[in-house]
């Protein structure tokens, strides 16, 4: 297998993330059945290429972009240890190339990421029937923490 390079998204980028887009949604609607239907788009990928507290990456290969990912810093609660937290999402990689590391090249980069900007806490949203994400996840380091309820009415 050709060597994957790890890079900052760009602006020329978008119009191949927005169909990354589209495959997390795609995959993430049958977990979900408060989402409008489509069209409709979860990131301003704009602003997470050029905010200095985002990290957009892709995994390129042979120069075409296979995975993304990104790690946002936000504040943390009040009432946490740590005041600031990296908060993971776009996880995402082409169907043709899962299964070969890609989602774990983007983790390890984004937390690297994140260490160099003082950043002790990762955080990210799986749902909970979405095993294959959260056992990639578990594999990665992460642990279940809470679990968000909701009741339409």
């Amino acid at each position: 297998m050709p060597t994957p390079l790890i890079r900052e998204a760009t602006l020329q980028d978008i119009p191949l993330l927005r169909q990354f887009e589209q495959g997390v949604i795609t995959a993430e609607r049958p977990f979900d059945s408060t989402l409008k239907e489509d069209p409709i788009e979860y990131y301003d990928l704009p602003l997470l290429i050029s905010s200095p507290d985002s990290q957009l990456l892709v995994v390129e290969l042979e120069g075409k972009p296979v995975a993304s990912g990104y790690a946002r810093i936000e504040v943390a609660k009040s009432y946490h240890r740590h005041t600031h937290h990296a908060y993971l999402g776009f996880m995402y990689t082409v169907p043709e190339h899962r299964g070969k590391g890609f989602n774990q090249l983007i983790l390890r980069a984004l937390t690297d990421w994140s260490r160099s900007r003082g950043i002790t806490e990762l955080r990210l949203e799986v749902y909970q029937d979405n095993q294959p994400a959260i056992r990639s996840y578990e594999k990665a380091g992460f642990s279940r923490y809470m679990i968000e309820m909701r009741m339409g009415i």
